[in-house]
């Protein structure tokens, strides 16, 4: 029998968020301690992922933060069906800032700040807070398949607020879309999930010592425009007392920036880019090697992992 699988989101999206949140937590735990145990080509991807983070650990260390970190991936995918039901004084009691709070003044001065996010924590929940307290948040999003899906999660997230641009093609016209949006009046931010490229204009890093390749978007748009770069990493954290009834639930998450990054202008106009991506990366990876299991990377992102063929076929497109 072939699954739906837009309307099985269709219908998550409609009935998460009136069920009890210690059920909705149960459930998704659930959930991940299953496909833990199943140890399917996603939770055998995300291991050899995390191995590149945490060398050090032997296998059983290694099981054991997988499945820490098919929890935090499923409580995202938990909060995000359930979040349409969030009232805002909850989405604002679940998120705390740390960081270089400076970018946070930069926004509300009006200016346009590009953030480079990975694939960590709940961003959902950190453009809901965002809309509300920081300014407009304008955002890519990857076109999923079927269509139907990509239209779900499209309404989704511009019912809380968010301003997307569809991700298809080459990425030309986005990006396009992306600079008009920055030099409108107003501030606010770009946070652009970009750990993992997916298009042919990515650039190649160092990521835990092994070559990666991510999107070339945050440095290239901080570049042509002149807007602020910081890098952004989204954890989760547990919740107490009175913030914890606040937030209607056990777990918030922490938004740090990093310092604004900016590319070094001795450097000839092609390098720019590679350097300024590679110091965003810098940032994140230290994030994730604080909170490895925080890390939603179920996907290739090394080099080595990568088909051979179809990786030059990439190189050859971008004309490397």
């Amino acid at each position: 029998m072939r699954i739906d699988v837009a309307k099985v989101y269709a219908t998550a999206w409609r009935i998460t968020g009136k069920l009890p949140d210690a059920v909705v937590r149960g459930a998704f735990r659930l959930v991940a301690d299953v496909a833990w145990w199943r140890r399917g080509d996603g939770v055998r991807r995300l291991e050899s992922n995390l191995r590149r983070v945490r060398p050090e650990l032997d296998d059983k260390a290694l099981r054991r933060l997988s499945l820490a970190g098919m929890r935090s991936y499923m409580r995202y995918f938990g909060e995000a069906f359930a979040l349409v039901g969030v009232r805002p004084e909850q989405v604002d009691a679940r998120v705390r800032l740390a960081g270089d709070l400076s970018v946070v003044d930069r926004m509300r001065e009006g200016e346009m700040v590009v953030m480079a996010l990975g694939h960590l924590g709940n961003w959902d929940l950190a453009g809901a807070w965002a809309t509300r307290n920081l300014g407009r948040t304008l955002t890519v999003a990857e076109r999923l398949k079927p269509e139907a899906l990509f239209q779900e999660f499209l309404a989704f997230r511009e019912s809380l607020g968010l301003e997307i641009v569809p991700l298809s093609g080459g990425g030309g016209g986005v990006f396009r879309e992306l600079v008009r949006g920055i030099r409108r009046p107003g501030g606010g931010l770009v946070p652009l999930l970009a750990d993992r490229d997916l298009t042919a204009r990515g650039v190649e890093v160092d990521l835990f010592g092994e070559r990666a390749r991510v999107a070339a978007g945050p440095a290239a748009l901080a570049i042509s425009t002149g807007a602020p770069l910081c890098t952004t990493v989204i954890r989760y954290e547990r919740l107490h007392g009175e913030r914890r009834r606040a937030a209607g639930t056990g777990w918030g998450i922490v938004v740090e920036f990093s310092p604004i990054l900016t590319p070094d202008p001795e450097l000839p106009k092609k390098e720019r880019v590679p350097a300024l991506t590679q110091q965003w990366v810098d940032h994140l990876a230290d994030g994730i090697r604080r909170h490895p299991q925080d890390w939603h990377m179920l996907q290739r992102v090394f080099v080595a992992d990568l088909d051979p063929e179809r990786y030059a076929r990439t190189l050859a497109e971008a004309g490397e």
